[in-house]
């Protein structure tokens, strides 16, 4: 796949790069560059962030980075069987457990949210940081209600990280994911105060949840340049059939005179040569 001329394969995070060091000069360079890439289109463009990540796969398959790399791709364009496998190559060759939520995530892509509640309760989850524990109740949460277990999903969430009032990288997403769940148990009131709350975590616009608070307040978005072409467009409509018929009145009314004019004109020449013709027998008796 074509890797554009500003990639130069340095803008990969450090740790990966001095990972790829085991790699000849020239394969290590050409495998940061499609990470690189992967990096780059994994949120706008996934299929083409997962076609860089095959090529830096069949190029270092032995690299944990590149592992890794190829199992985010594929857990974005939803490839979780291909994603687990991936993740768990890299953990084997790594052993660290910072990949243990979205493996757990990866069996809830696979249908099988009561495997990721038994990961959500195992040992390797308190060798998580404050984060991937925060990632690792809302993976939890999530398989409560894949389950049907509304109730379940929001007493999971229910932790001193949703309760404090410092803003963090999770805080929107957990405070949303509990606002959903409120919503969803048919608990309106409460949604809405949490969805306001994600609202003002929420700095990077990571969530939909001033749209969803909107929602519950009855507020409709309304595209002003739809709203102002509207008319317009029926205003320029009208005028054009008003053009239209009036050309058409036009040409009517141009062609009735010219053919009455002609006709009258054809009618005094008849009556004058009639008379001429008169004139020349008179003349001759």
């Amino acid at each position: 796949m074509p890797i554009p001329e500003d990639v130069t394969g340095e803008e990969i995070d450090k740790d990966v790069r001095q990972e790829l060091q085991s790699l000849p000069k020239t394969l290590s360079e050409d495998v940061a560059k499609n990470l690189v890439m992967v990096a780059r289109l994994i949120d706008e463009d996934p299929e083409g962030a997962y076609g860089y990540s095959r090529v830096a796969l069949r190029l270092a398959s032995r690299v944990a980075a590149v592992r890794e790399a190829a199992g985010f791709a594929a857990y974005a364009n939803q490839k979780y069987s291909e994603a687990l496998a991936e993740f768990r190559a890299a953990r084997r060759m790594t052993g660290s457990v910072e990949l243990w939520p979205v493996m757990a995530d990866c069996e809830r892509g696979l249908g099988r949210p009561e495997k990721a509640l038994d990961m959500a309760g195992a040992p390797d989850v308190h060798k998580l940081d404050k984060a991937g524990q925060v990632e690792m109740r809302l993976v939890a949460a999530g398989a409560r209600r894949d389950m049907g277990q509304l109730d379940a999903a929001i007493v999971t969430l229910q932790s001193p990280e949703l309760a404090s009032n410092s803003v963090q990288p999770w805080t929107a997403r957990l405070r949303y994911a509990y606002a959903d769940a409120l919503l969803a148990a048919g608990r309106e009131g409460e949604a809405r105060e949490w969805f306001a709350k994600a609202v003002e975590a929420d700095r990077d616009g990571s969530t939909d949840a001033s749209d969803r608070l909107a929602e519950l307040d009855g507020v409709e978005f309304v595209d002003a340049l739809d709203e102002s072409d509207g008319p317009a467009d029926e205003a320029e409509g009208a005028a054009d059939e008003g053009e239209g018929a009036t050309v058409e009145g036009d040409r009517s009314d141009d062609e009735g005179p010219d053919d009455e004019s002609s006709a009258g004109e054809v009618s005094d020449d008849t009556s004058s040569h009639e008379s001429r013709e008169e004139k020349a027998d008179e003349d001759k008796d």
